[in-house]
């Protein structure tokens, strides 16, 4: 039998009545669909400048870049879908959420770069074998320019929004458009170069060391969509602030172990053993451990945190920790 009390913080309290766990879910958290929105109409946008910037110049550096944001606008659309079902409420089949989902959106995203990285580079060595003339190069830059401001504007937003809500997908939309705002810097630097040079294999030799450079970003979002989805812990930085909160409680007689933490998508998840003073009433316990979990609520937003409650004088407490050894 289960409890549920809702803290002063807003955030819901679930006692299991058996085990006598307690477990923390957060509050509400906001949606970010409507940035998703924004990265399929910026995609649209610059699929639209693009084509027309290499319709005018014929420029296989910004074919390249136009073909790349088509490689956005499915990532944008990937984006909304995971986003929409990370969103979704904990149900009985994942009592956990389903936050793990924008995982696949960054781990698509990191592909879709490679496949974008592949298609430039196929398309320039062709040319590369087979230079053309460029044409209506003024218009086709200026048009060019205009794209890649929509897609700085819009990636920077993503990156902002991404971080201040811990959302990996927003995070590696806006990588994958600042990939698109660098294939468009040297696709531009190119084609400037071909007109003042007169040497037409600079554009594809332009757009292969570009194709090559979006690869590393490609692979960074992989790797770390693997990582979630093994469910590696939170990075050094959080975990320190998490024993910050425990140490403030040292002098009160705390202690703790089997601390684990891990993170899904936008959702940190914390669980630990709290060590008690075997004389303490249970009310009194509870109280402390409800302090901690205001504490690494504060420090932690959007954490789930499970703790159970141990007497610190029973050498059999000790016995649980698993593999974690941390104690205070």
């Amino acid at each position: 039998m289960h409890r549920i009390s809702v803290c002063g913080d807003g955030a819901v309290k679930e006692t299991d009545g058996n085990t006598g766990n307690m477990v923390m879910t957060e509050s509400k958290v906001p949606s970010l669909k409507r940035y998703a929105w924004i990265s399929i109409g910026a995609a649209m946008t610059t699929i639209l400048l693009k084509g027309v910037a290499w319709q005018l110049t014929g420029s296989v550096g910004l074919l390249s870049d136009a073909i790349e944001s088509l490689v956005n606008l499915a990532g944008a659309l990937m984006a909304l879908w995971m986003l929409s079902l990370a969103e979704q409420p904990a149900d009985e089949g994942h009592p956990h959420g389903h936050s793990k989902a924008e995982y696949f959106s960054s781990a698509f995203e990191g592909f879709l770069i490679f496949l974008a990285a592949v298609s430039i580079a196929y398309t320039a060595i062709g040319r590369l074998f087979n230079p053309q003339p460029l044409e209506a190069v003024g218009v086709g830059l200026v048009v060019s320019v205009v794209a890649s401001v929509v897609n700085l504007l819009v990636a920077r937003l993503l990156l902002k929004a991404g971080r201040e809500h811990r959302s990996i997908t927003l995070e590696a939309d806006a990588h994958h458009l600042m990939t698109d705002v660098w294939t468009s810097v040297g696709v531009i630097l190119g084609v400037g170069l071909v007109v003042l040079s007169g040497w037409n294999w600079l554009d594809p030799m332009i757009a292969l060391l570009v194709a090559a450079n979006i690869i590393w970003t490609g692979w960074l979002l992989m790797h770390r969509s693997a990582s979630g989805l093994m469910d590696a812990a939170l990075p050094p930085d959080q975990k320190r602030l998490i024993t910050e909160v425990f140490d403030r409680y040292i002098e009160h007689g705390i202690a703790y172990h089997a601390l684990r933490t891990r993170q899904a998508g936008r959702r940190s998840f914390i669980s630990f053993h709290a060590l008690v003073p075997g004389e303490w009433t249970v009310q009194e316990a509870h109280n402390w451990v409800e302090r901690i979990e205001r504490d690494l609520r504060g420090a932690i937003p959007n954490s789930h945190i499970t703790s159970h409650l141990e007497p610190i004088d029973d050498p059999c407490s000790m016995d649980d920790q698993g593999l974690d050894r941390t104690s205070s």
